[in-house]
């Protein structure tokens, strides 16, 4: 398989953890669930709603997945979605968003304020986060995790971009 198509099958595989790690900027102005996780320690801005929506994402984007691998959508599959449950859709959400709370924690220590750059943790927080939990269900191939490594931040550094020339972020990175 070529380079490019492999990149984008790891991309596919791995789209419910990058709904989850965008989720909480999606539902911030809802007002359920909108209060800290702890406050003291991950900082006021880190709130059960985002975990609540961000797992609840990833969820609802495996399952939809899943339908397409149903339904002859197969071009772009890393893996065979009938041999999983929407579980591993959760668990990759729910890591994601666990590595960025672990993540916040060290930042916090580090007097490293909320919004502030640490780079290159802010851009990697989520994959390994996501992979450690979904390591529960799956582990996938070690080209596909390092594919994942290499390619997220990227991503990641390029979307925060793009939403702060949309006004979504505050910030650049």
């Amino acid at each position: 398989m070529e380079l490019g198509l492999f990149v984008l099958h790891c991309l596919y595989f791995f789209l419910p953890a990058y709904i989850a790690n965008m989720m909480p900027v999606f539902v911030k102005k809802i007002p359920l669930f909108d209060f800290p996780i702890w406050e003291s320690k991950l900082g006021s801005h880190k709130t059960w709603r985002g975990l609540f929506f961000g797992t609840l994402g990833s969820g609802l984007v495996f399952w939809v997945q899943q339908v397409l691998y149903k339904h002859g959508f197969q071009s772009l599959a890393l893996i065979d979605y009938s041999d999983f449950t929407v579980l591993f859709g959760f668990l990759l959400g729910l890591g994601a968003l666990l590595g960025d709370l672990v993540k916040s924690y060290y930042k916090r220590k580090a007097d490293i304020a909320p919004g502030q750059p640490w780079i290159p943790f802010d851009q990697i927080d989520f994959v390994i986060g996501a992979l450690v939990v979904g390591f529960l269900v799956y582990v996938p191939p070690i080209e596909v995790v390092l594919v994942l490594l290499v390619v997220s931040p990227v991503l990641h550094l390029l979307v925060n971009y793009i939403g702060y020339l949309l006004g979504i972020n505050k910030k650049k990175w």
